[in-house]
């Protein structure tokens, strides 16, 4: 990327910061011979008191901001609408520093319940439900995605075995209810041990899509995602609820394949600042993000980095991070083969795709991402959901359907792994201020072959690279422990179902086995008594031949580290 380009990016940021708090609910219908055009405002109005509202968008990524200004705004003025349950995948809340998001609806209440699948991102909701004021439930991403479209098909409940050993499971752990702990219970089990899941019904849609013609028929032209945008609106209709779509253009009947038709919507709220993604107007859409990119995927992916980088919502990686990639992708081009469908989560995970996708092994296998957005590099940070130069888009809702059927490989982050394999992602500490959710975590885990976890050793841990070997200065708090806080994944239950499970650490990797969590392999350095035995909790169990192996000098220096898959 040259300076010029990096100039223009930066600047481009720069006035998105200076203005992001910039609305204006009563922006006036462009078509006003059209009853269905609304003002944000006046949309706002049709939302009943004690709506259910099903939004959509993931990350940065389709926020209808200027439907939650208009909202909150409203109910400020004349408490309506209120005592609103939110309904949504995660992921749309602005961790209480990016306006415009679903925070604008955290105000005592406006918004009384949310149920979602990733709960940090709300830090209003969160301080709400702390106080008393709200209700927070936690159901797994794909299974409300999947929830949301069987509404839209005439049934209230769907029936799987996500959850099975974990905190879900009311057998074992509290099931979705998270504050109050005794709240409305969302999942039931059932005689032969599956799970009844279901919801209430969704009578209101809130969402944004690129664009609208005069007659108020939708389109998805240039999207950088779909999320759950036709499953909300056939939900509420089927329901016999309301359907509102903010726009960001306003285009010639024609002008795309319709998405939704114009009898299908209540209102449309048209408003030049909507974003295709984070920072991004529809009427200035990132092509590269979009079906008909005309950029390379370097560049794209550079412009993504510097916009993160900038806003310091990307972690800083260090040399030691690759080492820990570099071992992971090994473990994985050992056992992977070409065409495997394999889903990467975020985080350190995504150190694993970046050298997937540099080696070339990314193109012989099937990329799956539980938004829905297939192909390309994913997009990280505040764009993440979204990809690089994508392949397909489609609903969440269909990207799980794909999930349910085939899943070969997740690979995905940690935040505790106990004696029994089991894992945490969900829980930080007490109260919901501090709750997680699992996102999509529960269902990739439920479906996936292979697993791999990809975890610091220890919470600032630190080390330093010596030649080709690493020496460890500091083991840090361990996050490998005796007990989880929460189980998240049930190590008993994956080798019930005979999953092979790995974890990936910056010392080495371990096995679950069932002897327990081995150590099976150690990098170049390491000693295993005083660096790992002596400070870690955690029960290991050391490989039946008396040592774990030790991987080759490569993995900490990356030379002649060559990646590829066995047919």
């Amino acid at each position: 990327m040259n300076i010029i380009t990096k100039s223009r990016v930066i600047l481009h940021v720069l006035h998105w910061l200076a203005t992001w708090k910039k609305h204006n609910s009563h922006y006036p219908s462009p078509v006003p011979e059209n009853p269905k055009f609304m003002t944000p405002w006046q949309a706002a109005g049709i939302i009943e008191d004690g709506a259910i509202v099903g939004t959509s968008g993931i990350g940065g990524n389709q926020r209808c901001a200027i439907m939650y200004w208009a909202m909150q705004e409203r109910y400020l003025a004349e408490k309506h609408p209120c005592d609103l349950t939110v309904v949504c995948v995660g992921g749309q809340g602005g961790r209480g520093k990016v306006p415009g998001s679903l925070e604008e609806l955290g105000v005592e209440g406006l918004n009384t319940r949310l149920i979602t699948g990733h709960t940090e991102t709300f830090k209003a909701q969160l301080k709400l439900a702390d106080k008393g004021k709200l209700e927070l439930q936690c159901i797994p991403q794909g299974t409300i995605t999947l929830l949301l479209k069987a509404q839209g098909e005439g049934r209230d409940y769907v029936i799987n075995r996500t959850g099975t050993g974990t905190f879900v499971d009311p057998r074992v752990g509290r099931g979705t209810p998270v504050v109050p702990p005794e709240g409305k219970q969302y999942v039931e089990v059932l005689e032969d041990g599956s799970f009844k899941y279901s919801l209430p019904l969704i009578d209101t849609a809130v969402f944004s899509a690129p664009a609208a013609d005069r007659k108020g028929n939708i389109y998805v032209k240039n999207c950088a995602v779909l999320c759950e945008g036709l499953e909300i609106a056939r939900a509420a209709r089927r329901n016999g609820g309301k359907v509102i779509v903010n726009v960001g253009l306003i285009v010639e009947e024609g002008y795309d394949e319709i998405y939704l038709s114009a009898d299908e919507v209540d209102a449309v709220v048209y408003w030049p600042e909507t974003e295709q993604t984070g920072s991004v107007k529809h009427r200035k859409y990132w092509d590269f993000l979009t079906l008909n990119s005309t950029m390379t995927e370097l560049e794209g992916v550079e412009r993504l980095g510097l916009v993160n980088n900038f806003l310091g919502i990307t972690p800083k990686r260090k040399v030691i991070d690759d080492v820990l990639a570099r071992l992971a992708t090994r473990i994985f081009v050992d056992h992977a083969h070409k065409g495997d469908h394999v889903d990467i989560g975020v985080g350190l995970p995504e150190e694993v795709s970046r050298l997937l996708s540099h080696s070339g092994v990314m193109n012989e296998l099937v990329m799956i991402n539980e938004s829905g957005v297939f192909g390309g590099i994913s997009a990280p940070g505040v764009f993440f959901g979204a990809a690089v130069n994508p392949k397909e888009i489609v609903s969440s809702a269909t990207a799980f359907e794909r999930v349910y059927e085939r899943l070969d490989w997740a690979i995905l982050g940690a935040l505790q792994v106990d004696s029994d394999g089991n894992v945490n992602v969900s829980k930080r500490g007490e109260g919901a201020i501090n709750y997680v959710g699992p996102g999509g975590f529960i269902d990739l885990v439920t479906n996936a072959k292979y697993l791999m976890y990809c975890t610091a050793w220890g919470d600032k841990s630190a080390f330093e690279i010596k030649g080709d070997e690493i020496s460890v200065t500091s083991p840090g708090k361990p996050k490998f422990i005796e007990q989880v806080e929460e189980i998240t994944f049930s190590g008993r239950e994956a080798l019930k179902q005979g999953q092979q499970v790995f974890y990936i650490t910056h010392v080495g990797a371990f096995q679950l086995t069932e002897r327990g969590m081995e150590l099976i392999y150690v990098v170049p350095g390491v000693d295993v008594q005083k660096d790992i035995l002596d400070v870690c909790p955690m029960k290991i169990i050391l490989p039946e031949s008396g040592a774990p192996e030790v991987v080759d000098a490569g993995i900490v220096t990356g030379k002649n580290y060559q990646l590829s898959l066995s047919e």
